[in-house]
């Protein structure tokens, strides 16, 4: 591009700049229940666009599309449009920047994370960010956590919160591969373990089965472990098989009882 050409675009950038300032100004001079305030509202928007655009764009490639952040940069400059005021002495595109990036920033803050976290701990992520940015320059290494809870004049458990709590900002797919052989992240994860609860059972079986006499204990381990029948078991203890039976039922109550009452 030549210099005639360069100076070309300048000065319609300027006068592009000049016009948005002079509809703004006219807009924010008509008084709020006049007839054609809202044409003017619309005008002065339009031709702020560009700017939404442009401040938008620096917060691209951060992982969100640039279609939403370019939506987000308009939202604040309707409000910016607004709540603006000329009287203060200050030029809409000042006023302007200020509310645009804020709220940019507070999308970020509060619609990116994949799991939702207190907003002291958004904060505080934000913090040690900057920290470990300036200390980094500082040190000339990479900070510790005890370097980070001094610059913040916080304490270490609470950088360590905050570590820890930036952690939910980004998500990973359980679809995720894992090893070489196309395992998935989904299949490393546990499941529901009922050998936990069997775990428990056998802990409280034996305190349970001594509280039974000697017979109750044999009648048990004969049908449980020996899978005998109760005709067996009668002909190996020497009574009738409804005998067996009798004490079969009256072991099975107390021992019930016994890891009902071990397992509360």
């Amino acid at each position: 591009m030549t210099v005639i050409a360069e100076a070309a675009v300048e000065t319609d950038a300027s006068a592009s700049t000049d016009q948005a300032g002079d509809l703004i100004n006219a807009m924010a001079a008509v008084p709020a229940g006049h007839p054609s305030r809202p044409a003017m509202r619309d005008r002065a928007i339009e031709a702020w666009l560009p700017l939404a655009r442009h401040l938008s764009s620096r917060y691209a490639n951060r992982g969100e599309p640039r279609d939403d952040l370019y939506q987000v940069a308009v939202v604040g400059l309707i409000k910016a449009v607004d709540r603006f005021e000329p009287d203060r002495g200050v030029d809409f595109a000042g006023f302007a920047i200020p509310t645009i990036v804020g709220e940019l920033k507070r999308h970020f803050r509060d619609k990116t994370w994949s799991v939702r976290v207190p907003r002291r701990l958004q904060e505080l992520r934000l913090a040690i960010t900057a920290a470990n940015n300036t200390l980094t320059n500082d040190l000339g290494r990479s900070p510790t956590v005890a370097d980070i809870a001094r610059h913040l004049e916080i304490s270490e458990d609470e950088v360590i919160e905050g570590l820890e709590g930036a952690r939910a900002y980004n998500s990973t797919s359980l679809s995720t591969p894992v090893t070489e052989g196309g395992s998935e992240l989904g299949e490393t994860l546990g499941g529901e373990d009922s050998a936990f609860e069997e775990a428990e059972l056998r802990v409280a079986l034996g305190p349970a089965m001594s509280a039974l006499d000697e017979r109750e204990q044999k009648i048990i381990t004969l049908r449980f472990y020996g899978n005998l029948t109760q005709s067996q078991i009668a002909d190996q203890i020497g009574i009738s098989q409804m005998h067996v039976s009798r004490l079969l039922t009256k072991a099975l109550t107390k021992l019930r009882r016994g890891l009902d009452g071990a397992l509360v």
